[in-house]
């Protein structure tokens, strides 16, 4: 069984795509969690490229590495220039890590027209560079743009590899820098590879800008490959590294022949995803395989019926294999099968067969009206409550004002001011509250009036906060959609209202939210699972 090992670099190439800027912190933290993932190889960043690279390699000797090595990453010697003077390498081995990647040129196109040197001096820098390094640290060479390089002029490639492993070095990657390779070149080129210098360890190191990151990478271990580099959702420059999350469930739960992390690790893919988007500041990506929150979503009738009876007639892996759930949509395209499997933590009323078509056609009529609950599965619970009677509301809006238009010109901001009236109990609470707008103020004014009476509420916050347009055709006097998302740092669940006013919307995906959190509380509701709670 051969063995697979997974190189990481989240944290060097991942960071070089827009928008991604990782902290100190967020790179001490994202290595722990690839630690506990059990990765082979973390790339902690290239030390001389900035004074944060250079501070994490500082910090990140505190760590319990485990099995996981380290890896700086830098390039091969300037021209010109001994090794043993370079300022590069020797900022590689100031990093101390177990290990260095190096980078250098395959393609002659790049040696001779953007490096600006000759075909043999390049191959010098290559040589004198792992040389240099390998007589501190264990030295991996990626091949910069080989597969362009080994389809223009094949013999220089080969020269380019085989001066850095006949120098020491331990790995020979092979980098498809451009994403423009195709699976089957990528497989021939590995093979050719493989056959001619059959001595080498050989890895993969694909980008996606063709879509074929994650297959290029399967090929190449397929054709001799024994390490994949990437990064954990494909994140990085252009159109992003292969994802090592598809790529580590497809090798280790789809082929016999490969070994890979432990099956103990598996159900973290879907946790470390999440973190890492959490991480980056990025929206996550439904429908990303194994572990977007889409993955194993179900909505039509037929799916859902199927799936109630045989999982993996839609499913292709269970999804707690790789830590993620399955997920019944209810739209207006479900069927009595969807409310059922939907409805299967209220025991008590999911087999009544006049009432799953009773909320059926409550769906139907209120997705008509531009309800979606797909993104709002709390309020689709109470909605069940409701139908079946078992709704308690634990308050009732008597009125509320809202008061907008206030600025401080000093500092820029606007403020409003919510004045709300509940029924709580027996009694009418009356509440006023300051927010940086009217839901904020909404918000406030309202755990103004509940807190004394529910403390638990303060555990609460809102994660995020959507609008849209349902019938745009009827301009400023459109419906309108809010979803809210709302935390207890244990669950997260979704709300959703719909009204011709903003504020009216807003309230009632602002009620529902706090109904449903105080009904979780007192166990009216089972407990959702807590998949995004790690994150």
């Amino acid at each position: 069984m051969r063995h697979i090992l997974l190189y990481d670099t989240t944290l060097r190439d991942g960071s070089q795509g827009e928008g991604i800027s990782f902290s100190l912190q967020d790179k001490l933290n994202i290595s722990e969690r690839l630690i506990e993932l059990g990765i082979d190889y973390l790339e902690g960043g290239y030390p001389l490229s900035n004074p944060k690279d250079a501070a994490f390699f500082d910090r990140a000797r505190r760590l319990n590495w485990g099995s996981t090595r380290l890896t700086a990453f830098g390039m091969t010697r300037r021209r010109g220039v001994k090794a043993e003077q370079d300022i590069g390498l020797q900022a590689l081995l100031a990093a101390q890590t177990p290990a260095v990647t190096v980078v250098g040129k395959s393609w002659d196109l790049h040696v001779t027209d953007v490096l600006g040197v000759a075909l043999e001096e390049n191959l010098e820098m290559i040589a004198q560079s792992v040389a240099y390094l390998a007589q501190h640290r264990e030295v991996l060479y990626d091949a910069e743009h080989f597969f362009d390089g080994f389809r223009a002029n094949p013999q220089y490639a080969l020269q380019t590899v085989t001066a850095a492993a006949s120098a020491g070095a331990t790995w020979i990657v092979l980098c498809d820098t451009n994403g423009g390779s195709l699976p089957e070149q990528i497989a021939a080129t590995v093979a050719q590879v493989r056959k001619q210098l059959p001595e080498l360890k050989l890895g993969i190191h694909c980008h996606n800008d063709s879509d074929l990151a994650t297959a290029n990478s399967l090929a190449a271990v397929h054709a001799g490959c024994d390490q994949v580099q990437g990064t954990i959702n494909g994140i990085g420059e252009r159109c992003g590294n292969a994802d090592l999350i598809p790529v580590a469930a497809n090798l280790a739960l789809k082929h016999q022949g490969y070994r890979l992390l432990t099956p103990e690790s598996l159900p973290h893919l879907t946790p470390l995803s999440r973190y890492v988007y959490e991480t980056a500041n990025l929206q996550l990506r439904g429908g990303q395989p194994f572990v977007g929150s889409s993955a194993f979503a179900h909505k039509g009738g037929m799916h859902v019926h199927a799936v109630n009876k045989v999982s993996h007639s839609y499913e292709h892996i269970d999804p707690r294999q790789v830590g993620n759930e399955r997920k019944i949509l209810v739209s207006e395209l479900s069927g009595r099968s969807n409310i059922v499997a939907l409805t299967q933590k209220h025991t008590a009323i999911s087999q009544e067969r006049e009432l799953m078509d009773k909320i059926l056609a409550e769906v139907v009529d209120r997705e008509s009206q531009g309800y979606q609950y797909e993104s709002a599965e709390a309020s689709f619970d109470l909605m069940v409550l409701r139908a079946a009677g078992l709704f308690q509301p634990h308050f009732q809006a008597i009125k509320y004002r809202i008061v907008a238009g206030d600025r401080d010109v000093a500092q820029h901001r606007a403020f409003a001011e919510a004045i709300l009236k509940l029924k709580i109990d027996d009694h009418a609470s009356l509440e006023a509250a300051e927010g940086h707008g009217p839901v904020n103020a909404l918000d406030a004014a309202l755990r103004k009036s509940l807190l004394p009476i529910y403390p638990a509420l303060a555990t609460m916050f809102l994660v995020d906060y959507k609008v849209r347009v349902v019938n745009c055709e009827a301009g400023t006097a459109a419906r309108i959609r809010v979803n809210i998302e709302s935390s207890d740092h244990q669950h997260r669940w979704g709300t959703i209202g719909v009204s011709e006013n903003l504020i009216e919307a807003s309230w009632l995906a602002l009620n529902d939210a706090f109904e449903y959190k105080l009904h979780l509380d007192l166990g009216r509701i089972p407990q959702p699972h807590p998949a995004l709670a790690e994150a």
